[in-house]
């Protein structure tokens, strides 16, 4: 690793916190610095804050040429490919130095547009913004939108009268994500979050009526589920969705009835779950009951219930049924088989099945958007590791291919300077691991290369191998850039998901060990040589690997890292707590306490040399308390016996994704890679 300058680090002060668990003694020096009213903790991060500032200004001449580059390859006045709904197109367009996005719309593919919202004039003001929620009344003439000036996600919810361009009197607060219109074009349904951040509480608002008389609809008491509301393809229905980590409960309304009851599709059965689509006089239903890999059924709308399912298409082996899409003629099936996502198409007239065609062997095909029912066009975004983000339109009935944009990227990108692979690495339980990368094709694959591994491994997210300029910074520059589908993960189906959380949460960790150590022995890099990325679960995982492994890694980048997870899953008042114990286990339980003892990061930290360290954390972050980094580097200075740099960058005035617009984030990923480059000796 290259030599860093000497620059000295805060230290926190120790306020030593004893907790006690199954006979269990922990002591907790930096329990303290939880308390963001404390002005001590406020202190302590600005001083963190200037130590990374003073500890990088070495590499500021690199940052500024990085972020140089990755802006001259985007083309920051640009748009959307356009998207139908009714007799108009709709875009989202972006103005070269303007941070945010602009929605508008026309009345021809091709015509001149009107602006619907402008998020840069919504942004004024504010040292944060984010759009949470956007949705068009069915009749197109009033758009709803929500928005977050702060990073916390509660959020402020308008409604904009697009004929005169103005916001109506009505305004609602303290709302969360999800929205759906009933078919009066006059009812809105919101969700409203508890004190943990949990979405509860579904509200009806009237237009043109005071928010302190909207009516609560339904409350959600059991901790474990989480609310969700939008409307079907069809626009017949507005569906809520109740759902914990493993069981769902749908209910569905009449949009024409905004003021009737939501009945229930099946009733909650605990590890049972299933999602809803509306077709015409019938209802769509994905589910795993009794079928692991999720199967389809039907069912008729008058009488929905699980005893009038009927099986489509039943549970496969290597097939997970992700979803499917219903429209007039055709239904989509999502799916994912050996590592890949997979687009299906049945001919709801026959039931006949195709597959849509790839042109690459490992690449990403993500839904696009589709909000017209009867229409025989999808839409879907392609990309690969070299293959920029494509949105294609395919017609179902014809299987014409029709790419409507290719996302631009500027200063000659060509696409056959470099090579996108799979590899395989063996775990220590003889699971295959399975490793997507991309180097530049002229790479000596001798072990001499620098190389990023990036792995996240957790609520059966996968990470697609899909395109990203601003990668290519480091791709340029000789850095080989691979992911790790790692247990915990839904790259390889429903088990792989099971076999990474709970009390087989370890093997995700091992996983990514397995991972980077093939890389080493294959030629692709060498130990110190390598660095390490994830963020939030993925941040778990860094710290994770950190513990086993630190003589592997020459350097690590953990965003708003969830590493001290015993103490969090213990605290029933913080966001996500109680929800989350069908992930990691409920650590009142003794044998869940003792398993995630095992490998919390900041419960298990020992003397050793660890690699350098980028740690960045959000004061307003509702998912990922700013303690949590905070507590960790802290430690982590306490047990290094080495000189590498531990620093931390935490966002004074944003949340869980960082800071907020486009040039801003940027920047934040221009220090990231001026980091990871000058850990492995590259200067310019």
């Amino acid at each position: 690793m290259a030599e860093l300058p000497t620059v000295a680090a805060p230290r926190a002060e120790r306020r030593p916190v004893v907790l006690e668990r199954f006979g269990d003694r922990r002591v907790d020096d930096y329990h303290w610095l939880r308390d963001r009213d404390d002005p001590a903790v406020t202190a302590h991060l600005e001083a963190e804050n200037a130590h990374t500032s003073a500890s990088l200004a070495h590499t500021s001449g690199l940052q500024e040429r990085l972020y140089t580059e990755i802006v001259a390859r985007i083309q920051e006045t640009d748009e959307s490919a356009p998207v139908r709904r009714g007799a108009m197109w709709y875009v989202t367009r972006t103005v070269e130095g303007r941070q945010y996005a602009m929605h508008a719309r026309r009345p021809a593919r091709d015509g001149a547009d009107e602006v619907m919202l402008d998020e840069n004039a919504l942004a004024e003001g504010h040292d944060f913004f984010s759009l949470g929620n956007l949705a068009l009344s069915p009749d197109q003439r009033l758009l709803a939108y929500a928005t977050d000036v702060s990073g916390g996600e509660r959020m402020t919810l308008r409604v904009r009268d697009l004929g005169s361009g103005h916001d109506l009197p009505d305004e609602i607060l303290d709302t969360y994500y999800g929205l759906a219109w009933a078919a009066d074009n006059r009812t809105l349904f919101y969700l409203r979050p508890d004190a943990a951040m949990r979405p509860w509480q579904l509200w009806r608002h009237v237009l043109g009526e005071e928010s302190a008389g909207d009516a609560l609809v339904h409350q959600e008491d059991d901790e474990r589920f989480f609310l969700g509301v939008g409307e079907t393809r069809s626009r017949a229905f507005v569906m809520l969705t109740a759902q914990s980590k493993m069981t769902t409960e749908v209910r569905v309304l009449d949009a024409t009835t905004p003021r009737g009851p939501f009945r229930v599709i099946a009733a909650r059965r605990q590890g049972v779950e299933y999602a809803v689509d509306h077709h015409q006089h019938r209802f769509f239903i994905t589910t795993n009951d009794s079928a692991p890999n999720f199967r389809l059924m039907e069912a008729p709308v008058d009488a929905a219930g699980p005893e009038s399912w009927h099986e489509l298409i039943g549970n496969r082996d290597g097939v997970t049924l992700d979803g499917v899409e219903a429209f007039r003629h055709h239904l989509v099936l999502h799916e994912r088989a050996e590592g890949l996502r997979r687009i299906r198409v049945m001919d709801l007239a026959d039931m006949s099945i195709h597959t849509i065609e790839q042109p690459e062997p490992v690449y990403a095909a993500l839904p696009g958007d589709n909000p017209e029912f009867d229409t025989t066009e999808l839409r879907f975004e392609y990309s690969s590791l070299t293959t920029p983000r494509s949105t294609i339109d395919y017609d179902m009935q014809t299987r014409v291919r029709q790419v409507r944009k290719v996302m631009p990227v500027l200063g000659g990108y060509d696409p056959e300077r470099f090579t996108t692979s799979r590899l395989w690495a063996t775990a220590p339980d003889g699971t295959s691991v399975a490793i997507s990368l991309v180097h530049r094709r002229d790479l000596p694959l001798d072990g001499s290369a620098p190389a990023v591994l990036y792995g996240y491994g957790a609520y059966e997210i996968s990470v697609d191998p899909a395109f990203s300029s601003l990668r290519l910074s480091l791709l340029e520059r000789g850095v080989v850039y691979a992911i790790a589908h790692v247990r915990g993960g839904g790259e390889m189906g429903r088990s792989w998901y099971e076999s990474g959380r709970l009390l087989h949460k370890r093997n995700t960790f091992t996983d990514f060990i397995a991972a980077a150590e093939h890389l080493v022995a294959a030629g692709y890099t060498s130990a110190d040589r390598l660095v390490i990325r994830g963020g939030s679960a993925g941040g778990l995982l860094m710290g994770a690997a950190l513990n086993l492994r630190p003589d592997l890694f020459t350097a690590v980048v953990a965003h708003v890292p969830f590493v001290d997870v015993l103490t969090t899953m213990l605290d029933e008042t913080l966001p996500l707590t109680v929800t989350e114990w069908e992930e990691w286990g409920n650590p009142n339980e003794e044998q869940h306490y003792r398993y995630m003892r095992g490998y919390s990061p900041y419960d298990n930290l020992a003397a050793m040399r660890h690699p350098a360290l980028l740690v960045t954390a959000g004061l307003n972050d509702p998912r990922v308390g700013f303690w949590e980094p905070a507590k960790w580097v802290a430690r982590l200075r306490d047990v290094s016996e080495g000189d590498a740099p531990i620093l931390l960058k935490t966002e004074m005035g944003a949340g869980h994704a960082g800071p907020s617009g486009r040039y801003s984030s940027w920047r934040e990923e221009a220090m990231v890679f001026a980091f990871i480059l000058d850990s492995v000796g590259i200067a310019g």
